[in-house]
């Protein structure tokens, strides 16, 4: 197999695994925009179960829902309201989500590239046999 083969899988599997990093992240936001949803529908002083991992979860009651702590990165959080948490969410996966697709774009192309390079390689073998069939008769 050429080395510009194995540089193309070598990318799709880098390609692929970036798509899944970022699936993941777009998950979480789903989640965490889903979560924002039913906190504007909570009064104040509701119980809630908040997840803490491994399936398990703590009862908490909710205070304050018109400030929530929110990352911006690097390790920084800031106290934001709610409307401008569920619109730095939806600005996040909007971006992740032209990120997925130009990632898919560039997958698909990488993809049809090795689909290329293998069809070229099998047909190289396939003439090497029949000259080395021929040259033996």
């Amino acid at each position: 197999m050429s080395v510009e083969l194995q540089l193309l899988e070598q990318t799709a599997e880098a390609i692929q695994s970036r798509l899944n990093m970022i699936n993941a992240v777009i998950a979480d936001l789903t989640y965490a925009d889903t979560a924002l949803n039913g906190l504007e529908k909570e009064k104040e002083n509701a119980e809630l179960l908040v997840p803490i991992g491994g399936s398990s979860y703590v009862k908490a009651k909710l205070t304050n829902v018109d400030k929530l702590v929110v990352g911006v990165g690097a390790g920084v959080s800031v106290e934001k309201t709610l409307p401008e948490t569920k619109d730095i969410i939806k600005a996040r996966l909007g971006d992740l989500e032209k990120s997925r697709f130009s990632l898919q774009q560039q997958f698909s192309q990488v993809v049809e590239k090795i689909n290329e390079g293998r069809s070229k390689f099998e047909k190289l073998v396939a003439e090497m046999r029949e000259e080395k069939a021929s040259a033996n008769v």
